[in-house]
């Protein structure tokens, strides 16, 4: 075992974690925690862009609105406000670093960056490099992190749990640091810093299809749940409408921004069919969109739908669009000459770890921002595009909250090393695979796009019995990078579990058949579990109204 110290520990490498770890570089010392590569995440994958204010006709009022709508009325005002006037900051901080965001020429011989649309979005406010927007953030601000002396990177390398006051049995329950698996070497690391950063990204891999990679766990929501923190809003879970149809795509995502450049959804009959269900058609919000083909699926019998843009010149696909373009040739689609097979997939999660504006949590020296928290901005449902605009205005506020910080935080205490005295390697591997396989399957057929009160006992009943099996296998055997993964995923599967059963009603990106309309008679409320390390009331966080 090998102990390690720094400033601030950032877990995950993600347009949160690396803007969080580039901000903070300059002045403290910071270690990035990944799970596998570095560019292995969530951002990397991302092809639409950012939302942000940048066109004369558009406005911050707009933006703000829009949001507000599509959020069905849990988005927090303040939170929506504040990361909307910091977005053109935060995208001229990526221009600064050379993210090549795409330009166009206009007549008069100028030019600007190009802006496109989608759903949810009153204007053209989507600032993006081509369709691969994600891949250019993440590779650029890879490359300087890994330039950057004050900067260490630990790739292959999977947090196991935080280490914090209460756990130590000290009077204040402050976070010290973090358990860290080295895949590599096969050993668990002690690494005690002043500041934690919660930045893992999202939990699509408890669903069966998923637009998100592999190493998207939920395992910053459940290292701080089981540390003592509440989460908020986890029913709340966006499915992107349209991935990509084909044994072997492995849901690759079709963008948004598709639709948002005249992309037409069809039947198999080839008839359109978004207009008889929303004013706004292929430009409504997304859940109304995945639900609407969900229904149509199941009432059809059809295994998918079809999204045809091919009614636009070639060119034009293969400008905006070259990365899906290219893929989907690749699995024997061309776009600019018919329709491509789509289905939805989960893809992003509205809920989290409940944090203030400042990306602090209810754990002194812990914070969480980007997928992980739930800051208020989203709401009920994710606004397209918003998401990445989350992750850099709140690594910026959560850099200055630490910045401020640092003086007067504690030195770390000594911390004690795992322990391993008491387990053996496992010689039944075969058990964490079923259990994944369960997990993801029921929660697709029971807590997915549309759910019911007995499809969602069906799954709380499966879930109880697996945390059970799981604690003890946990308990028995050293931990592998895929026990790690299948803890944290049955945790997040129970709390979306237990959030869903709380909501009596049907609002945002949560459609029960039992209760099919939202609640007019209530006002909006959050959902916020507490968990039982809690000791006493939670605390008032500044800035959000949970």
């Amino acid at each position: 075992m090998n102990r390690y110290e720094h400033d601030v520990i950032v877990i995950g490498a993600g347009a949160a974690g690396l803007t969080l770890a580039l901000r903070l570089a300059e002045s403290l010392r910071v270690a990035v925690v990944a799970k596998g590569p570095l560019t292995e995440c969530a951002t990397l994958y991302a092809q639409g862009g950012i939302s942000v204010v940048l066109d004369k006709e558009d406005s911050v009022e707009s933006h703000v609105d829009d949001t507000m709508e599509v959020g069905a009325g849990l988005c927090d005002p303040q939170v929506v406000r504040y990361v909307v006037e910091r977005g053109k900051q935060a995208i001229q901080w990526l221009i600064d670093r050379n993210v090549p965001f795409t330009r166009e020429q206009h007549h008069d011989g100028t030019a600007s960056y190009h802006l496109t649309r989608e759903g949810g979005h009153s204007h053209r406010r989507v600032i993006h490099a081509a369709d691969a927007t994600g891949r250019a953030i993440e590779t650029t601000l890879e490359q300087q992190a890994r330039s950057h002396p004050n900067i260490t990177l630990l790739e292959y390398h999977i947090a196991v749990d935080l280490i914090t006051g209460a756990k130590l049995g000290l009077p204040s329950n402050r976070c010290h640091g973090v358990y860290v698996l080295d895949r590599e070497h096969d050993r668990v690391d002690v690494f005690r810093a002043r500041f934690v950063v919660l930045a893992t990204g999202g939990a699509g891999k408890v669903y069966l299809y998923t637009s998100n990679p592999d190493v998207s766990t939920g395992d910053g929501v459940a290292m701080a749940w089981r540390a003592g923190c509440r989460v908020a809003n986890m029913e709340f879970i966006q499915f992107h409408p349209t991935c990509l149809y084909h044994p072997q795509a492995k849901s690759f995502l079709i963008s948004e921004a598709v639709r948002g450049e005249g992309g037409r959804l069809l039947l198999p009959d080839g008839s359109r069919f978004m207009d008889r269900f929303d004013r706004r058609g292929e430009l409504a919000p997304r859940d109304i969109v995945a639900r609407t083909i969900d229904h149509e699926m199941k009432r059809l019998g059809a295994e998918c739908v079809y999204l045809d843009i091919s009614h636009k010149p070639a060119e034009f696909i293969k400008s905006h669009f070259p990365t899906i373009y290219q893929r989907c040739l690749e699995f024997g689609f061309d776009m600019t000459r018919q329709p491509l097979p789509v289905v939805p997939a989960a893809h992003y999660f509205c809920g989290g770890v409940v944090t203030d504006i400042r990306g602090r949590t209810d754990i002194d020296g812990l914070y969480a921002i980007g997928e992980t928290a739930c800051t208020g901005l989203h709401g009920a449902n994710r606004m397209a595009s918003n998401s990445l605009l989350e992750c850099l205005v709140m690594a910026e506020s959560a850099a200055t909250d630490i910045r401020a910080a640092i003086a007067t935080a504690p030195a770390p205490p000594s911390l004690p090393a795992w322990d391993e005295s008491r387990v053996t390697n496992s010689d039944e591997e075969v058990v964490v695979t079923h259990n994944w396989d369960e997990i993801r399957r029921f929660m697709w057929d029971y807590v997915g796009i549309v759910r019911t009160d007995k499809r969602l006992q069906r799954a709380k009943h499966r879930i109880d019995l697996l945390l059970q099996e799981i604690s003890e296998y946990y308990g028995n055997f050293r931990v592998t990078n895929n026990l790690v993964e299948l803890r944290n995923l049955a945790l997040v599967a129970d709390l979306v579990i237990q959030s869903a059963m709380l909501r009596r009603e049907s609002r945002g990106l949560h459609y029960t058949l039992d209760f099919p309309e939202s609640d007019a008679v209530h006002p909006p409320q959050n959902t916020v579990l507490a968990p039982h390390l809690a000791a006493g009331p939670a605390p008032k966080l500044r800035g959000i109204g949970f």
